[in-house]
């Protein structure tokens, strides 16, 4: 089996270094926008949208211009890729699965892709990495780079900048080990697995609110883009930017364990977006209990649900399992002895008692046993050909599968 995978590592560039990166993901920053103004242009005229290699001609024309000059100091590959990620997200959103392309902001996820690894040169010995017109950068190396260098992305973060060298390399797809799980994710318990077993929520949110909160009150002091107010926003990212690695390192460690231990696992296929939305409401029909609904909707993003499922479906699909992903719809509310579907049994948020039968447990125990149910069907339902391959979003993740048939 073939395998991509990425190795993320933080850079010690020296000054001129910085001072270029952050003009070469200023110019790919340019380029992307504009050629998004070009596909809106030639949309509002009734002209048909430009390819990649149509882009890449306006590229060349750009960077020989007398008022885009500057352009031809950076490299031209990390450029074309602007224009590849803009047509991609072209793509994403005619296919009705992301929004309509936005113009980038400066400081926003500034990056820069290089994907010839022929001008690429890794030397894991002296712990640094060649990257053209930038030369030679040290990183801070935590652990072997395995496999081919196929591209490299060059990031920044809160101030830092980081490096993440995508691999390929042939692996042995090993034999799962372990047994079935259904997982039942949460905001009092992460995740509730149907052993009976769960995970406690980090909750990292909640735990730098205070701080973030009196960092952002000191830079709404400031004059805005003065350098006390650029100092304050630096203060306001670095605490962000703990909260984010918290919550990355916590799920990825969640994830690895579950994935170690058992061959399938099953989870619900939650609509984060639908379970979050705002309960203001408008002028008219104004919404009720918006403070409740408000800290609940900043309880559940806080989990991370979408990256733990995300982890989960790569790192299974590595070990040689499976993930399975089924409606959520009555797993807390049916009875798992006498399949009493009724919202009464759930008589609070953390208690499921059966009206039919009187089984009692917690509720998350029990939607966590559902979950599993419904997943062994869904795989018995597939096999026998009894219906057709579930949709997008309620079957295993198509890069899973691709891995898998690898």
């Amino acid at each position: 089996m073939q395998r991509l995978q990425a190795f993320k590592f933080e850079l010690m560039p020296n000054g001129e270094q910085v001072r270029k990166m952050r003009q070469f993901a200023g110019m790919a920053r340019f380029v992307f926008n504009r050629g998004l103004a070009l596909q809106k242009e030639r949309y509002a005229a009734g002209e048909k949208a430009l390819g990649y290699a149509a882009l890449c001609k306006q590229l060349t024309g750009w960077r020989n211009s007398a008022e885009m000059p500057w352009l031809k100091e950076g490299p031209i590959h990390p450029l074309q890729q602007s224009l590849k990620d803009l047509e991609r997200a072209y793509t994403h959103f005619f296919a009705k699965r992301a929004d309509f392309p936005r113009f980038k902001k400066k400081g926003r996820r500034d990056s820069f892709r290089y994907p010839d690894p022929k001008q690429i040169r890794l030397d894991q010995g002296n712990r640094r990495l060649y990257l053209p017109k930038l030369g030679w950068l040290r990183f801070r190396k935590s652990r072997e780079v395995l496999g081919a260098v196929k591209n490299v992305t060059v990031s920044q973060s809160a101030g830092r900048w980081f490096v993440s060298i995508q691999t390929e390399r042939e692996v042995a797809v090993p034999a799962p080990t372990g047994g079935a799980v259904g997982i039942d994710l949460g905001v009092a318990r992460f995740a509730t697995l149907s052993d009976g077993s769960f995970l406690a929520p980090l909750n990292s949110f909640r735990k730098h609110q205070t701080a973030l909160r009196k960092a952002q009150q000191a830079m709404s002091r400031k004059v805005k883009f003065s350098h006390n107010w650029k100092k304050a926003k630096a203060r306001v990212q670095k605490v962000q930017s703990r909260i984010a690695n918290a919550r990355r390192d916590y799920l990825h460690k969640a994830s690895a364990t579950i994935s170690q231990n058992h061959a399938l696992v099953v989870l619900e296929d939650l609509q984060v977006s639908n379970m979050s939305c705002s309960a203001r409401g408008s002028v008219e029909q104004p919404g009720r209990h918006i403070r409740q609904k408000s800290g609940l909707n900043r309880a559940v993003l806080d989990q991370g649900w979408y990256e733990f499922r995300r982890q989960l479906d790569y790192k299974l699909a590595w070990r040689g399992a499976h993930l399975v992903v089924v409606p959520p719809h009555n797993t807390s509310r049916t009875c798992p002895e006498c399949g009493c579907v009724a919202a009464e049994n759930r008589r609070s948020q953390a208690r499921f008692v059966c009206i039919e039968c009187g089984f009692a447990a917690n509720a998350d125990h029990v939607g966590a046993i559902n979950v599993l149910r419904a997943g062994h069907a869904r795989l018995a339902c597939e096999v026998s050909g009894a219906v057709r391959p579930p949709a997008a979003g309620t079957r295993r993740s198509d890069s899973g599968a691709a891995q898998r048939r690898a």
